[in-house]
């Protein structure tokens, strides 16, 4: 593979919550969904957070509740804790992504979106010769990346990151795993993933800041609806990408909340709502779990 990997760091930050327009100098005061996590006593053990991966410059998302969580938590856990390590998440890319004897990317996808998956190929600086030689999984992160109008570097994670710098953090993931999850997909669900890219870049090329105004606003149940995204529409992918991922998450979550360090959970939105949902998970495990706006 040749070029320079524009990389998307963290699953759904390419293929759902990237698309981030420009900040609304209009719009009301930041909400965005914050838990408060307590024991069956009523201590408070800690936090619940559903971050977004990109922003534009200058949108305000902070919020007293938030400030509160993050001056007064021990442990920062998020799904992947070096973001820094550009050429490590390069070499593990390349290393995943690499294919050979591929169909050209048009023909990965049925015949009624190749004029715009051939659109999208065009604006993205990719070619297709570039995106032939790589498994289809991987063009779909390098087209969704490209497609990004918000920038990482403004990113909840990394913001998150900054402010635990000295103190304790814990990766639920890491970039290995969440490519390994990719690239063990069956090529149909990968197929099935660059098809729902697709699809939902034409539904929202013409408002790409639709997401990010739900999740600043605090509508978090938007942000899974599978009536805005094709690709938590589609079963399969739903379930490789959010469903069995939480399920993993909740008891190791847990047992943290359990240990005694106060909690900051930190992992993309999509994590959070609905019974299958982080909050759901650990409201069953025990907690009680309380919206803080």
């Amino acid at each position: 593979m040749t070029g320079a990997l524009r990389l998307a760091f963290g699953l759904m930050a390419a293929l759902l919550l990237s698309a981030c327009g420009k900040p609304d100098p209009d719009a009301p005061p930041p909400s965005p969904i914050l838990y408060e996590l307590a024991s069956a006593d009523g201590s408070v053990e800690g936090w619940l957070f559903g971050t977004i991966h990109a922003l534009p410059d200058d949108t305000e998302w902070q919020t007293p509740a938030i400030e509160r969580a993050v001056t007064e938590a021990d442990l920062l856990v998020v799904e992947i804790a070096n973001l820094e390590d550009r050429a490590g998440a390069t070499a593990l890319f390349n290393a995943r992504a690499a294919a050979q004897g591929q169909p050209d990317i048009l023909d990965r996808v049925s015949a009624d979106i190749r004029p715009a998956l051939a659109e999208l190929i065009d604006r993205s600086g990719w070619s297709g010769e570039e995106l032939r030689k790589v498994d289809t999984w991987a063009a779909a992160l390098m087209l969704a990346q490209s497609l990004r109008h918000g920038d990482s570097a403004n990113g909840i994670d990394r913001a998150l990151l900054r402010q635990f710098r000295g103190r304790e953090v814990v990766e639920l993931e890491g970039l290995s795993a969440q490519f390994a999850l990719f690239d063990t997909l069956p090529e149909q669900d990968q197929r099935d993933m660059l098809a729902a890219l697709v699809t939902d870049h034409m539904r929202w090329q013409d408002d790409p800041g639709h997401l990010a105004r739900a999740w600043l606003a605090g509508d978090i149940e938007q942000v899974i609806d599978p009536a805005q995204s094709a690709l938590l529409a589609d079963p399969e992918l739903r379930e490789a990408l959010l469903t069995r991922r939480n399920a993993a998450w909740a008891p190791r979550i847990a047992a943290m909340l359990d240990d005694g360090p106060k909690v900051l959970v930190a992992v993309g939105a999509g994590h959070l709502p609905g019974p299958d949902g982080l909050a759901a998970l650990l409201e069953a495990r025990g907690f009680t779990v309380r919206a803080l706006r």
